[in-house]
Parts: C-alpha cells; sequence; structure tokens
C-alpha cells in the first residue's frame, strides 16, 4: 500500500511554523469501491471497519483524535477543545496545542483558518448553504475575539473544492447571494454577481450558472477584511484520480482538512519525515 505521507496535501500558505495542516486526497487506503480508497466519512454508507482502518491510519500522523463534526451545512463553529465527538456544526476553533480541528468535504469547501501568531486556528465546511450563511465570516471572526489578534494577521487557505467549470448552480442560489450583496457596495455587489457565469448548456433549459465557490470566498472574506487568502487551485469534480466528488459520483467518500497547533514534544510523524528530508 502506498505510504500516507505521499498521499496527503499540505497547505500552501503563509503560516507561522508552528501551524500544522494535513489534507487528505482519496488514496492509501482500506475502502473498496464506490469508496476507494481512504473514505474517513462513518455516514456514506461505507462499511464501518474500513472507515475504522483508514481513521487508526491517519490518527499515526496526527497528534491526537480529529474532531470529527457531523456537519449540517450551518454557520455553526464550536470550539474544538471543549466538544464531545460529532456535534453538530461545520467548523471548530482552539488556541490550545494539538487539538486538530478537522472538516470533511467531497466537493464544499475545506477553509483552514489561523493568525500570524500561531495562537488559534479553525477548520470550517462551507458548502453554497454554509458560505451563504456566513461559516467563514464566522471563522474568521471567532478567531479575531479568540487570540485578539486584527484582521490583517488573518490567514485562510482554501482546501480542495469543487471548481468554477463544473459547480452548476440554480438563479436561486444566484439570487440568494446577491441579496445578500445589496447594501454592501456596488463594488462589492458586483464581485459576487462576477461569481456566477450563466450556463447555456444544461439538460433542462432552465436558467443556471456556474459558480466559483473559491471566488465567492474570497469576495465574501474580503468584505470583513481579511484579504490573506491562498489555495483555491483544485477541482474536486474534475481531479476523479485524486478528491472524491459528490457531484460527480453521487455515492462517494469524504476527504478531511486538519488543521493544529503543534507542540514540540509532541510531533506528528509526518513532521519528523518531512524535517529529516
Amino acid at each position: 500500500m502506498i505510504p500516507l505521507s505521499q498521499t496527503i496535501i499540505q497547505a500552501d500558505w503563509d503560516a507561522p511554523d508552528n501551524i500544522r495542516t494535513l489534507i487528505t486526497t482519496r488514496m492509501g487506503g482500506y475502502s473498496l469501491p464506490p469508496y476507494k480508497s481512504f473514505n474517513l466519512a462513518m455516514h456514506v454508507g461505507d462499511v464501518p471497519q474500513s472507515v475504522e482502518q483508514n481513521r487508526k491510519r491517519l490518527g499515526e500522523l496526527l497528534p491526537s483524535e480529529p474532531k470529527w463534526l457531523n456537519q449540517i451545512h450551518s454557520s455553526r463553529i464550536i470550539n474544538a477543545a471543549d466538544t464531545e465527538l460529532q456535534a453538530d456544526a461545520d467548523g471548530s476553533i482552539t488556541a490550545q496545542k494539538n487539538i486538530v480541528s478537522v472538516v470533511m468535504t467531497a466537493d464544499c469547501l475545506p477553509a483552514l483558518i489561523c493568525n500570524r501568531q500561531g495562537s488559534a486556528v479553525a477548520a470550517v465546511h462551507a458548502g453554497w448553504r454554509g458560505l451563504l450563511a456566513g461559516i467563514l465570516e464566522q471563522g474568521a471572526e471567532q478567531l479575531l475575539k479568540l487570540s485578539t489578534c486584527q484582521k490583517e494577521e488573518v490567514l485562510v487557505w482554501l482546501g480542495p473544492a469543487i471548481g468554477p467549470n463544473h459547480f452548476e448552480v440554480g438563479d436561486d442560489v444566484r439570487q440568494a447571494f446577491l441579496a445578500r450583496a445589496q447594501g454592501r457596495g456596488q463594488s462589492h455587489y458586483e464581485s459576487i454577481e462576477r461569481c456566477f457565469a450563466k450556463h447555456t448548456k444544461t439538460s433542462d433549459g432552465q436558467n443556471k450558472y456556474l459558480a466559483d465557490i473559491y471566488q465567492l470566498a474570497r469576495v465574501r472574506l474580503s468584505a470583513i477584511g481579511v484579504d490573506n487568502v491562498s489555495g483555491g487551485h483544485y477541482c474536486t469534480y474534475s481531479e476523479a484520480d485524486k478528491f472524491y466528488s459528490y457531484r460527480r459520483d453521487g455515492v462517494t467518500g469524504r476527504m478531511a482538512s486538519m488543521v493544529w497547533i503543534d507542540q514540540a514534544e509532541m510531533q506528528p510523524e509526518l513532521i519528523k519525515q518531512q524535517r529529516e528530508q
């Protein structure tokens, strides 16, 4: 079996040295088709024993058990250090070392957040409903409160999500985002409007648009003064060998995006390997 350290992704952002990230792909696990092979979700119909094996393998690279969430497409973010596993929420935040904040996705947008001081982190799951409800703004603002840093000190990394050439939405979704943009200035409204391209190749003849979830995230964050945003270069739909995609496959697994504050004496094995290279 391929070493897990060769299948994962690290966030490419300007985070402090003590901030660790780990983003899984669909490769390197025990699950059988259609979940092949590193599915980490218990709720998608996969054999529980396979998921447990995958999570056990993942745990070898982490300082503690991730704070798994029951994601509900909300704007709710909880403190990862104070909650039980499987809490109903779409993000978690912590200022404690070696507490792993995690979200699972298969087209929705995972966002990892930290500050330049390296004293607080958050992981957020943003489907279009959560994005519309302000989940990213909630994550940034809660991190500001928890760490008492300034907005320009907040860093965000946008992980693997469905790309702008494949994220088809109805006009109702477009209108909902435009309605939220009302009253925030013409520039902001037009920036949101540009995130939706008219889609003419629909099979049902209805007005459909191709939404750029990455750009929507950047515009919404910029509106609250958070501009240091990295990532947004993958497409879960088109990169079938690397990522799960609910829109592409229907029945499928989930990847995980994780972030934590490192404690030197409990260094994850993955970081040890990287430092030895």
